[in-house]
This record gives C-alpha cells, structure tokens and sequence, in this order.
C-alpha cells in the first residue's frame, strides 16, 4: 500500500510545539511535507514591513534547523500560496492540506479560495486554532454580538480555560523519500540591503528556542515584579515576547499554561493576572479584527472620519525621527528605530503625541509602527492605535491627552530610559532632564546642551496642541 503524505503549510505558526495543524498531519498521514510560501501580495495591503522580514528570515532559519533535526525538510517556494499549494499536491501525491487559521481580513478570503480550490480537486484540507486561546467567533455577548469592552470579554474567555494543555512537539517528523524542491532562506531575500539592523542582533534571538529562552527568563526572574514594574520602560520588566508570538515561535497557549504551574504565592499570582490580561488584549485585538475588519484604516467609531487632522509631512517626520523636543518621545522612536521595538507605556505616549499633540491621523502612525516594529501583529497594531486615538473599542477618552513630561517623570523617574536612547541629554540631571527647554542655562551649559543645536527646542507647546485637540474634538464629540 502507497504511503499517504500531508502537507503542512506554515505561516505565523514557526514552531513544532504547541502545533496542532502539525500534530493533526502526524496522526492522520505517513510522512509530512512541512511547507512555507513566501507571498507577500497574497496579504492584501499588511505585506510584512522591514523590521518583520528581518525576523522572518531567522524564524525560519531556527524551524529550518529543527525540521531536520527530526528527519524532515522545510519546502520554501515564492509565489502565489494557492497555485503552489495545487502543485504541491500534484507532485507528491498528497491528499490532504492542513494550515493554522489566520484572521487578517485578506488572509482569510485568501485561504477560503484556497481551501475551496483543493477541496474541488479533491484534496483533503483541515484547518486549525493554533494562535488564540478562543476563536474570534466562539465569544460573544449574551445578546450574541462580539465584545466592545475588554472586561467582560477578558471574564468570559478565562471562564473557559481550565482545560489549557499545550501539545508536545515531535520527536521525529516521518517524510517522503524524495522532499520536492525548495529555495533556500536567504533566497527570500528578507534582509535589508543597508546596515539598519545591527542592534537586533544584540537584543533578539528569534525562533522558537529563543521564545521558550525569553519566557523561561520572565518566570523566573521578571514575572514577580510585573504588576508594578510593567510600565517602567527604565527597568526590564516585561516579558518582550510580542514579537514571538507574532510569528507564532510560542502560542499563547503554552504561555498561560506556563504562567499557571509557576510558582505563585499571593504577590506574584497578582503579577501573573496582570500579565495574561495582557494576554487577554492580545486575544480581544483578534476578536476585534475578525468582527470589524474594515478597522485596520477607518475607525470603528464612525464620527471620527470626520475629525479635522492637520496633515503635516515635516511633524510626522519629526516624530518617526525621534526629533519632537519632548525626551520621552523622541526615546521611544529612536528606541524603536534601532531594535524594532518599544516598551508599551512608551507606545502610549508616542502615540497619543502624534493624534494629538500633532493632530496627525492615526493610521500615519499604524502605518510607521508596520514597517518598523518586529512585532507588527495587524490586530494588536490596530487596537493600539485606535485605543489611544479614541476612536476604538474600549479606547481611551480622546480629552485623555498624555503629557509627555508628566509621564516621563513618572515612569523614568531618573531618566534613564531617556539617557539610552537620547544620548546628547546624558549629561542632563534628572531634575530636568524631561523638560531641558525648563532648565536654567547654567544646567544646560555644564551638561553640554544647546536646544536648537545639539537637541531640537519642543515642536509644540503641549499645552497649547492639549487645546487645540480637544477644540478638534468638539467637532464630533457626540459621534
């Protein structure tokens, strides 16, 4: 008898553990074909920004790694995901197709073409839940509508949970004498051509070794504190696992699983709710894209398509610069700039900054955040930004306008956060290092400051723009 042989079609699921589209081809065929495709049109308008398609490569080049550590080899093709699927399916003889669900608005129409293609010529394909702990539409209100508030839909999901039991990965993964042929990683060419990188290398080690390395460091040395130090971008309090469970090294079940069999006494169990309530944001961003999917460009409060933005291309480029004047802002671009990431209190400012200190539209922002963060999940980068513009579910009042200086002295309260990113204000006390433009000229002498020169004078008066947005408001307050 034919041996029966699946294919398993990776996406932004890079892991053997925890990996049940993996685990359902092991039990159901003889070999596996472990596939990836490169189709960055097949994304509609969210194609993987730089700073994604550097972690990318080496996703891919650790499951690469761990693929034939266990007897099987990743096919990398270029293309079109349906036709190269269809071929696929062709050369090897395969009869049956599984995949992880993803739940970007194109991605989905996409797979559902793709699934119903197969299916017509006869293929078997099987799709599973491999990147939340609840699928989007197996949480609703009692009145069956999907969730607005992150509360009540958080106490519903936790409801469900005592049952979390993350598979094991495989010890070997059985494939077909003759594996079809692949490109290689660097083929994809997923790696800038410019030296804007280098930093990365310091702060990540992606796959999924790295993941389970980054969660075990946060148990054991992080987690305890996490309540209290989680937005204190001065101190490494937190986990730095988004990135990872963007690409899917970790799913969200094996952390929920490891945060409950930790060791937890009443302290740390508070720290470890705080935690996966983060978590539950994560799981309430993909609740939100699912049901509103026209929110990764227009608001979901419809009476902010009316909002007077002042479009200003030399403000945004200010801001993506790190060139603001408010120390805190312009740490975090810059932060963000050379590791392709940002402590998520710092989000929040630069984000608020930008919709309304600069009346600039948030979508400029969401945009940025794509292109230049490794992390750069659609769901979580558009429930961020529609949260702090006001404009979202569950968002933030837009009258709360953060300032800039008021945070930082609360959340960097010795400057050191500022000082890593913002070197020319090293020197500065901490007295006054949020507001130079405040200090006396002998301060700013001896710590070799000259705004306008060495450090850009403020590029508003946040006073002033708090006014002017909150004036901007009043025309669809009521919306």
């Amino acid at each position: 008898m034919a041996k029966t042989a699946s294919i398993v079609w990776f996406r932004n699921d890079l892991r053997l553990a925890d990996n049940p589209a993996l685990s359902h081809a092991l039990t159901d065929s003889d070999t596996t074909i472990p596939v990836f495709v490169w189709d960055p049109d097949g994304e509609g308008d969210w194609a993987a920004g730089a700073a994604s398609r550097w972690w990318l490569h080496h996703s891919l080049t650790d499951l690469t790694d761990s693929l034939e550590q266990r007897g099987a080899r990743l096919v990398i093709r270029t293309g079109d995901s349906g036709r190269i699927l269809a071929e696929l399916v062709e050369t090897t003889g395969a009869d049956l197709v599984v995949w992880n669900r993803r739940y970007e608005p194109a991605v989905i129409e996409r797979d559902r073409q793709i699934k119903q293609s197969l299916q017509e010529s006869g293929c078997r394909v099987e799709t599973f839940d491999g990147s939340l702990l609840r699928e989007p539409w197996e949480v609703e209100t009692g009145q069956g509508d999907p969730y607005r508030v992150f509360t009540p839909f958080w106490k519903s999901v936790k409801g469900t949970l005592d049952d979390v039991e993350p598979l094991e990965a495989p010890d070997a993964i059985p494939s077909p004498e003759d594996s079809p042929e692949s490109l290689q990683v660097d083929d994809l060419e997923l790696l800038p051509t410019i030296d804007w990188d280098a930093e990365f290398y310091d702060t990540w080690i992606p796959g999924e070794s790295g993941a389970q390395r980054s969660l075990d460091e946060f148990l054991s040395h992080r987690m305890a504190d996490y309540a209290d130090g989680r937005n204190r971008p001065d101190k490494p309090s937190t986990s730095e696992l988004s990135p990872h469970l963007h690409f899917g090294e970790i799913s969200p079940r094996q952390i929920y699983s490891a945060v409950n069999h930790s060791n937890l006494n009443g302290h740390t169990r508070k720290s470890a709710d705080v935690f996966l309530s983060e978590v539950g944001w994560r799981e309430f961003a993909y609740h939100l894209l699912y049901h509103f999917p026209s929110t990764t460009d227009q608001p979901l409060r419809e009476a902010f398509e009316q909002f007077p933005w002042e479009e200003s291309a030399s403000a945004l480029r200010a801001w993506q610069k790190g060139r603001t004047g408010f120390p805190i802002v312009d740490a975090g671009m810059r932060q963000l700039w050379a590791i392709g990431w940002m402590h998520n209190r710092v989000r929040m400012i630069v984000g608020s900054f930008l919709t309304k200190d600069l009346l600039q539209p948030w979508q400029q922002g969401a945009r940025w955040f794509w292109d230049t963060l490794v992390d750069a999940d659609l769901a979580n980068n558009t429930l961020g930004w529609q949260w702090v513009s006001g404009c979202g579910a569950d968002a933030a009042p837009f009258f709360r306008v953060f300032n800039p200086v008021l945070q930082g002295e609360k959340f960097d309260p010795d400057g050191d956060y500022v000082r890593m990113w913002v070197p020319e204000l090293a020197e500065m006390p901490s007295k006054w290092i949020h507001k130079p433009w405040s200090a006396p000229d002998s301060v700013l002498d001896e710590a070799r400051v000259v705004l306008g020169e060495t450090y850009p004078e403020p590029i508003v008066d946040h006073g002033e723009a708090r006014k002017a947005a909150l004036a901007a408001y009043e025309h669809i307050k009521g919306g």
